[in-house]
C-alpha cells in the first residue's frame, strides 16, 4: 500500500513537471510582424475634435493579448460611449474592427492603403432600427502626429457615399 501511494504521488509530480516543461516551451501566439503593427500610429491617449474644431470627445487606444488586439475605448463631450476590437485576421491577413455602442454596430475590415492610411469596408446596423448600410472608416497619420478619421456611409437613396463623421485626433500630454 506504501508502495503504491508513494508510486502515485511520484507519477503524479513527473506528469506535473513534464505539463509545465511543455508549456514553458510552447511559445505564446505570435503578433510581432510588420502587418500586426500597421495600426499601432493610432496608439495613445486622445482628444478628438470634429474639422470645425469642436472638442467631440476623447479615446483612448491600447495594445492588449500581447499586442494582438487594439482596445478602443470612446467617451463623446456629451457622454456617451463605444468600444472597438481591431485584430489582423489570420483567417484572411485583413485588419478587422468591431465597434460597439449604444447607437451602432459596425463591423468592417480593411488594411493599409498605397498613401499608408488604415482603410477599413463593411458594414453598420443601428441598434434602435435595425437599420443596416455600406460604411467606410480610413484613419491617417498626419505629419504633425494627429491622425484624421474619416467615416462614410453609403446613402442608397442618392447612390452617393456621405460624410458620416469627419474627426482629428491630437494626442494628450502624458500625465504623471
Amino acid at each position: 500500500m506504501y508502495r503504491a501511494i508513494i508510486s502515485s504521488v511520484m507519477f503524479g509530480m513527473t506528469a506535473s513537471a513534464m505539463a509545465q516543461t511543455s508549456t514553458a516551451q510552447t511559445p505564446p501566439p505570435s503578433c510581432s510582424s510588420a502587418a500586426h503593427h500597421a495600426f499601432d500610429f493610432w496608439l495613445g491617449a486622445w482628444e478628438v475634435t470634429d474639422i470645425s474644431g469642436n472638442v467631440a470627445g476623447d479615446n483612448v487606444i491600447a495594445a492588449e493579448e500581447g499586442g494582438c488586439l487594439l482596445v478602443e475605448r470612446w467617451t463623446s463631450a456629451s457622454g456617451g460611449t463605444g468600444q472597438s476590437y481591431n485584430f489582423l485576421d489570420p483567417a484572411n491577413g485583413k485588419w478587422r474592427q468591431i465597434w460597439v455602442s449604444k447607437g451602432a454596430v459596425i463591423d468592417y475590415s480593411g488594411g493599409l492603403t498605397d498613401t499608408g492610411s488604415m482603410k477599413l469596408e463593411g458594414e453598420i446596423a443601428y441598434q434602435v432600427s435595425g437599420q443596416t448600410a455600406p460604411f467606410t472608416g480610413e484613419w491617417t497619420l498626419n505629419s504633425d502626429g494627429s491622425v484624421t478619421q474619416h467615416f462614410e456611409q453609403y446613402n442608397a437613396d442618392t447612390n452617393s457615399w456621405d460624410d458620416w463623421f469627419t474627426g482629428v485626433y491630437v494626442r494628450k500630454a502624458p500625465t504623471e
